[in-house]
């Protein structure tokens, strides 16, 4: 019995003993930290702990999406740590992406029952590229005929209601689904990352593209055009088994690397989910005709003439300039952004209307944005035109000739007829550039003009090159006239 009665004191010495301890730890906490008290803020203020804080995600990065959408094709494991994830595929494979409903219970209830409008792209993921997206795919069209860019292999998709394919939108489809049933949707690809790369010599690196989805409800009309949610990922597209390859020689690569270099890697995932992105804009483009209607008796284009005047409308493929206007409302503004090639900083301004962007200054715009795109920012939304590089006049031979024997059959033998020119501004100076202002003149497809020629002395016919395009004068009359070529149901045009 006394045995047990010593053991409370013991354990009070002992405890007695840990708080002395401690409070001498606390002490010298307090010493080490600077002058006064121990104090619990000035612990968290310590570096180690401000590390740690400025890891953790912001409140907003924990937001549940409604929908989510997974690529089932591996990422690469040669990506860097906090770099975006890239998946390989190959050319005309079908790849399952699965439609997720992520909703809450009480999300999005008017949704419920209905159908959603997802659209699929294939992008460019180079900003340079995105800016001459038309050109580039106009380009794969003539090298490709009847081929298109994205598929959907319909038979191998579960739950797709109504899918549709634009026959003029090759990298785009679309298809209507229901989020409480499973849906899965499988694509095809048949374009290849190096058919779009600068130089084409051999061993190449391919361009990287982007597949974005960007979902839609129903609104009061049964239109689909209320966006819910938008996701993409970044992907390179080798011909057929080109994909496996190239992810066998990356994860031998990273295989021989020293572990305290692979710590700076990401794992490879089995699957691709998509990150959460703002809409692509809907940019609607001149479709050209499928025909060039010639003229029976000349060989000759038919161009809206004297657009000057009130009688005429001006000319379809005249694209008028994209400036913001104040009138925006913050949707139309980030729409504004994308086409300019402003979307990393779309975010940044997702609250601005087109007033609060024309109202930034010059400083203000390069604070928010650096110096380089800031300046660019600026000037798309002052609308400065920048002055071209070459500027050339042209017109019909066919018109010339009517003009002129109006007036001979008038017996008026004054020199003073009156022609239609139209002007030509070119940037690049190439041959191809200028094919395809011709063939936005003429309302055609670039395809149908085979070959230009100048004419030269004694009337020889020389073939217009980049070269001598860059030795044009600048603000150069011709007049065009149109040949039958012999080998395609092409034409001709000679300078003149």
């Amino acid at each position: 019995m006394a045995w047990a009665l010593k053991l409370p004191l013991a354990d009070e010495v002992i405890e007695s003993g840990l708080v002395q301890d401690f409070d001498a730890s606390l002490s010298g906490i307090g010493q080490e930290l600077g002058a006064g008290a121990y104090s619990m803020s000035d612990v968290l203020a310590l570096p180690i702990f401000k590390q740690e804080e400025s890891n953790l995600p912001p409140e907003s990065d924990d937001k549940i999406l409604p929908f989510q959408y997974v690529l089932c094709a591996a990422t690469s494991p040669a990506v860097k740590l906090h770099d975006e994830t890239l998946t390989y595929l190959n050319q005309g494979q079908s790849y399952e992406i699965r439609m997720l409903d992520n909703r809450k219970m009480e999300e999005l209830p008017e949704i419920n029952g209905k159908m959603v409008k997802s659209i699929i792209r294939v992008v460019f993921h180079d900003r340079r590229l995105q800016y001459t997206e038309h050109q580039q795919l106009e380009g794969w069209r003539w090298n490709r005929p009847g081929d298109r860019i994205l598929d959907l292999d319909i038979p191998m998709s579960v739950g797709v209601v109504d899918p549709r394919a634009n026959p003029t939108q090759l990298n785009t489809v679309e298809f209507l689904w229901d989020p409480s049933k499973r849906t899965s949707v499988f694509i095809q690809v048949h374009c290849i990352s190096t058919e779009f790369t600068m130089r084409k010599h051999g061993g190449e690196k391919g361009v990287p593209f982007r597949i974005q989805i960007d979902t839609f409800k129903e609104n009061e009309a049964g239109e689909y055009t209320e966006h819910l949610h938008s996701a993409s990922c970044q992907i390179k597209v080798f011909k057929p088994k080109g994909a496996d390859r190239k992810q066998k020689t990356d994860r031998e690569k990273m295989e021989k690397r020293a572990p305290q270099e692979k710590e700076k890697y990401q794992p490879s995932y089995e699957t691709t989910i998509l990150t959460e992105c703002s809409p692509w804009p809907e940019i609607t483009y001149v479709n050209n005709s499928p025909s060039p209607g010639f003229n029976s008796t000349h060989n000759s284009f038919p161009v809206n003439e004297g657009n000057g005047s009130p009688n005429h409308q001006p000319e379809p493929v005249a694209q008028l300039a994209d400036n913001l206007l104040p009138t925006a409302t913050p949707q139309e503004a980030q729409q504004w952004l994308h086409r300019n090639r402003f979307s990393p900083f779309c975010r940044l301004f997702s609250n601005f209307s087109g007033a609060d962007l024309l109202k930034l200054t010059r400083e203000d715009v390069i604070q928010i944005c650096g110096p380089a795109d800031g300046i660019r920012l600026f000037n798309a939304l002052k609308g400065r035109v920048v002055r071209p590089r070459l500027t050339i006049y042209v017109c019909q031979e066919s018109q010339q000739a009517r003009e002129q024997h109006q007036k001979h059959e008038n017996g008026d033998g004054s020199s003073n007829t009156f022609f239609v020119y139209h002007a030509i501004y070119l940037e690049e100076l190439t041959a191809v550039e200028l094919t395809e202002k011709l063939a936005q003149l003429f309302s055609i497809s670039p395809r149908q003009i085979s070959q230009i020629f100048k004419q030269g002395p004694t009337g020889i016919h020389v073939l217009v090159s980049d070269e001598m395009i860059q030795n044009f004068q600048d603000e150069m009359c011709f007049v065009l006239d149109t040949m039958k070529a012999e080998t395609n149901d092409g034409y001709h045009i000679i300078l003149k």
